[in-house]
């Protein structure tokens, strides 16, 4: 009898033992990370991360550092206020070129046209820019044919004048403009948007794009319209009144920039309801969010 009880005791301990063993909680397990936490990492991967979604946008061609390297490589004409001057392009194997136009932060009036053969103006814009130094004008001309040339008249009065540069899409010309396919390639694959004659298309974006392109073009009808950049209900800072005689040989494509916040482009189509336009409005450079000039990440309050 005296065995039996020592024996339950014993048995009794046991359970004790292996109950307590298994609800003692198990210690946590230190992990390890090679995650750099420290601001310049974070500014790093987010400006990589940025300049890839760039390169995707735009198809792994030219990119907006090439765009504006333009001004670095070339040498661009001044054109006084009232002034014209004009770029000769004899060459049939040169169907793009590339017009860019600055001021040194006063306002930019221009009127730029496309001249082929006598009296004949294919295509022709009117442009205001409220600064043209923040906003510098960007834009890719299609000029089928031969004997083509790009006129440029100052409308400002003598105290604002601009500086112009044109540049020709060939391969003999060296790397200048000849990445003009490449920055206008991955537009050219998404979907319009159909806009009839008096209508207004709108669409804003985030204060993240810098720079927004803009491409329109026809069945072969002549395309009218004008295209707006508004900072705020309606705040202009940047117009474009455009004509072209055939909208699908001489398409539209510009490179509109937008630095701040509140961005909206409005596109109006000017012809009656018989002369319908196709628009593509899309962001062409977008900055790496909570990334400062000075490369530092922060965070927006």
């Amino acid at each position: 009898m005296k065995f039996s009880a020592q024996l339950l005791a014993l048995f009794a301990f046991q359970v004790g033992v292996s109950l307590t063993a298994a609800f003692v909680p198990e210690a946590p397990k230190a992990f390890s990370t090679s995650l750099d936490a420290s601001p310049a990492s974070a500014a790093s991967r987010i400006s990589d991360a940025t300049e890839r979604m760039n390169a995707a946008m735009r198809g792994g061609g030219a990119g907006p550092s090439d765009l504006m390297a333009v001004w670095d490589r070339s040498a661009p004409v001044t054109a006084q206020g009232g002034s014209l001057r004009t770029w000769s392009f004899a060459s049939a194997a040169i169907d793009k070129v590339l017009v860019m136009m600055k001021t040194d932060g006063r306002p930019l009036n221009a009127d730029v046209e496309l001249w082929q053969g006598p009296d004949n103006t294919p295509q022709k814009m009117r442009v205001y820019i409220e600064d043209g130094n923040l906003r510098p004008f960007s834009c890719v001309i299609d000029s089928p044919g031969g004997q083509n040339a790009i006129a440029i008249r100052n409308t400002a009065t003598m105290e604002y004048p601009l500086a112009a540069t044109v540049e020709a899409d060939a391969t003999d010309v060296g790397s200048g403009a000849a990445n003009i396919a490449a920055i206008t390639s991955r537009i050219r694959d998404i979907i319009p948007r159909t806009v009839q004659g008096g209508a207004v298309y709108t669409k804003p974006f985030d204060p993240s794009v810098a720079s927004v392109q803009v491409m329109m073009k026809t069945d072969g009808r002549p395309l009218n319209a004008r295209i707006e950049l508004l900072q705020g209900p309606n705040n202009i800072k940047q117009v474009i009144d455009l004509y072209t005689e055939d909208g699908l040989e001489r398409p539209f494509f510009a490179v509109f920039e937008s630095p701040g916040s509140g961005n909206v482009v409005r596109i109006v189509n000017t012809a009656t309801m018989e002369f319908p336009l196709s628009a593509v409005v899309e962001p062409y450079m977008v900055e790496a969010p909570g990334v400062g000039a000075d490369g530092n990440a922060f965070i927006l309050g």
